[in-house]
């Protein structure tokens, strides 16, 4: 009886606690928010937004998953880059105005520096024939850094076949039927409340 009294607990009632990692780890201060943007700015080449979700929910845990692809929604549904609005947003919530002034510093900074001196290098090289290809391979990159965060954001819509048909719905009326983004937003946005509303009840 001892024994068993001392054995640890299984190896499965320890699993919520990872999940819930984001929700009591502590707040980011607005020098952690300026690091980490700083820290995505440098190395998110070709596509911001996968590298964005790996930094906040999987190596800082500021958000969950759900929490992430909740706020890029919104951040999608307003007007100007989703990554700025998103560094913004993210900013406001924990730290105020100061908190999204850090943020929004860190993102830009270096790229700003590099893209004015790409684009010294780019205005005297863009004929020739190998900065072509490496732009060309640049954007392959981007293109699957987008796929792969695209499959990492509907993940969770697979628990709720209504979301995931709306999801479907949205992709088909922009990508296919060329419907206007804004157009497409102002029709789905309300029935996607409502669906989530009649599912969380």
């Amino acid at each position: 009886m001892t024994s068993l009294s001392n054995e640890s607990p299984p190896a499965a009632s320890a699993a919520p606690a990872t999940v819930h990692d984001a929700a009591t780890a502590p707040a980011p201060t607005s020098r952690e928010l300026f690091l980490g943007f700083l820290g995505l700015g440098m190395t998110a080449f070709g596509g911001a937004l996968p590298l964005a979700r790996r930094m906040i929910v999987e190596r800082h845990r500021w958000l969950t998953g759900a929490e992430f692809t909740d706020l890029l929604g919104l951040c999608q549904f307003l007007p100007g880059g989703n990554i700025i609005n998103l560094s913004v947003a993210l900013g406001m919530r924990f730290r105020g105005w100061r908190g999204a002034l850090a943020s929004i510093l860190g993102l830009i900074a270096v790229p700003s520096a590099v893209v004015v001196s790409l684009g010294v290098v780019y205005q005297h090289f863009q004929h020739d024939p190998h900065i072509r290809h490496l732009f060309a391979g640049m954007a392959a990159a981007a293109a699957g850094l987008l796929i792969q965060l695209a499959a990492k954001i509907a993940w969770p819509l697979r628990k709720s076949l209504a979301l995931a048909g709306v999801a479907f719905i949205c992709f088909v009326a922009i990508a296919f039927l060329r419907v206007p983004l804004v157009l497409t937003m102002l029709v789905m946005t309300p029935i996607s409340i409502y669906v989530t509303w009649r599912i969380s009840r």
